[in-house]
């Protein structure tokens, strides 16, 4: 199925740099840092890696890490951005890992661009050791909702709103920007957390993070609305 990410690659390789967008760089990727900080971890698999911004950064942060991204143009930039990474081309749906190979999974970004999350969900908590986390970064079904239509004003022309609809269905959109066109999906967050419990997960880190650097317009726009939600699920431990 074709979701945007072949034809897109090239402008998203052009646009996210070493920094990342605006959003990653000054509302997830501290609250991201935090955490890989926190848990001490040893392996990772970054699922949805991309040019592998994030398997970098956890490098950096002394995590030995496996970026795994189904456009392989983006997995390719990876590799040669990292020649000594280990970077693979794969689908979340199915992952081929042993069971219990992981002690940390990032989905950063991810889970929205994948039809059956559901899967890939169950996937990536099979391959995290007893005891190992599940990272995850996504959109908020508040802004996924309405996506497509994004902030309006009034007949006036005065009053700000964004509009929120069919929250309850899972649907399809497409989402563009700086020469990028690819297709998300909306899920209300029920449906995501059903998925995380039915995995056997549990919840020890939730945050709807806002902005904590760059420029006050900047802040303010991503202040107006909860834009992003960041978890971290783990798996039990063997008792």
């Amino acid at each position: 199925m074709n979701n945007g990410w072949e034809l897109s690659a090239q402008a998203w390789i052009d646009s996210v740099g070493e920094r990342g967008d605006w959003a990653r760089e000054h509302v997830l990727d501290p609250v991201m840092h935090g955490r890989v900080a926190a848990g001490r971890f040893e392996r990772a698999l970054d699922v949805g890696c991309g040019e592998g911004r994030f398997c970098r950064m956890l490098k950096a942060a002394g995590v030995s890490p496996i970026g795994i991204d189904p456009t392989r143009q983006l997995v390719e930039v990876a590799r040669g951005r990292d020649p000594s990474g280990d970077y693979r081309p794969g689908g979340a749906e199915r992952l081929e890992f042993e069971t219990a190979s992981f002690d940390l999974v990032v989905s950063y970004l991810t889970l929205v661009d994948i039809a059956d999350f559901r899967a890939a969900i169950g996937e990536m908590a099979r391959v995290l050791k007893p005891g190992g986390s599940l990272l995850i970064a996504n959109l908020t079904g508040f802004t996924s909702a309405c996506a497509e239509q994004g902030w309006v004003r009034d007949a006036e022309g005065r009053h700000l709103h964004f509009p929120v609809d069919r929250y309850l269905d899972e649907f399809p959109f497409w989402f563009e920007w700086a020469g990028i066109r690819i297709q998300n999906w909306h899920r209300p967050l029920a449906a995501y957390m059903a998925a995380f419990l039915e995995s056997g997960l549990h919840l020890t880190f939730f945050a709807e993070p806002g902005p904590v650097s760059g420029e006050p317009s900047h802040q303010e726009r991503f202040r107006r609305v909860p834009w992003f939600v960041v978890m971290e699920w783990r798996r039990p431990a063997i008792s």
